[in-house]
């Protein structure tokens, strides 16, 4: 009724279910303010004819466009009442993927709104009334809390959290992501965790949507089991983003397990920390675990190549 902030990696005009760009053409012409934000990397796709037929309806649509940075977040506004983060695309090939995505009402509403308007100045955007709301966003331990991740503005959250996680945990770590291509000290802080008696537990697709991905992916799930960690290798292609630990906490998002994410994407996750939440998020993973199978390192071996291009190709892939 008042407002739709839309930011978003891929966003294509194929999906044949549901008619997203007619209904936003429609809120912006019944003078709901649309505003979206795409990633030019990630949705380069998006025809002129599109963008033009957006602009005419008066939806605003920018594109976040810097030098090897991705906005890689997907959010979701509605009114300032319901926001949605999680790891979510908007493209037809991805509308049977597994993936989560968190709901968010209440105070913490306000929060993705003030970081979408930092998304929104870092794209160009000029509209005063979003741009007075880019303000630091105060992290409160309340029962949850925004997670904001901007290595193009030199603000590298993940890394922090995901090494308290690994620190402080003291049972049982789950990951789950689509792309597990670590970095050293992220290989390192699991392998700590396991010399600890701490369960760590991944679970990936068996097969990605590309086969080098796939090669990538298998080459480190192979170091990772050797050195005790659970890999589960879910049938169907699990695009989500979820980190438990405990389970007493834990963070569903954008970011996935790799380099990118790390250190050149803008990420956003919701961290949670209250008990029915995180009940209901290690239902689904329960679930998503038992329809995988434990990776066997015995049955893979990695081919000589496999050491020379997994580094390379962890670089230079974009998902």
């Amino acid at each position: 009724q008042e407002f739709i902030y839309l930011e978003m990696y891929i966003f294509a005009d194929d999906i044949r279910e549901f008619n997203f760009l007619k209904l936003l053409k429609d809120k912006a012409k019944n003078g709901v303010k649309v505003k979206i934000i795409l990633d030019s990397f990630g949705s380069s796709e998006l025809s002129n004819k599109v963008i033009s037929d957006l602009k005419e309806a008066g939806v605003e649509i920018i594109f976040f466009s810097y030098f090897l940075h991705r906005t890689h977040r997907k959010i979701l506004v509605v009114d300032g009442k319901v926001a949605f983060v999680g790891g979510v695309n908007l493209q037809q090939n991805m509308h049977i993927w597994i993936d989560m995505v968190v709901q968010v009402k209440g105070r913490l509403v306000k929060s993705v709104i003030k970081s979408f308007a930092k998304a929104y100045v870092l794209s160009g955007g000029k509209d005063q009334a979003l741009v007075s709301l880019k303000k630091k966003i105060v992290s409160f331990k309340a029962r949850s809390w925004l997670l904001e991740h901007f290595p193009v503005s030199n603000k590298f959250r993940l890394r922090k959290l995901y090494r308290e996680a690994f620190k402080n945990a003291e049972k049982k770590i789950v990951m789950v992501s689509p792309y597990f291509m670590p970095k050293p000290w992220f290989i390192n802080a699991m392998h700590e965790c396991v010399h600890r008696g701490v369960k760590v537990d991944v679970i990936i697709p068996k097969a990605t949507e590309s086969f080098f991905v796939d090669r990538v992916n298998y080459f480190y799930i192979y170091k990772m089991s050797k050195l005790g960690v659970n890999v589960y290798l879910e049938p169907q292609m699990n695009h989500a983003k979820v980190l438990v630990v405990d389970e007493n906490e834990g963070m569903i998002g954008s970011n996935n397990l790799d380099v990118f994410s790390f250190e050149l994407n803008s990420e956003i996750g919701i961290f949670i920390k209250d008990n029915e939440a995180i009940s209901r998020v290690l239902k689904i993973i329960n679930s998503w675990e038992k329809e995988s199978v434990l990776f066997d390192p015995k049955s893979y071996k990695p081919k000589w190549f496999d050491y020379v291009l997994s580094p390379i190709i962890r670089l230079l892939f974009f998902i």
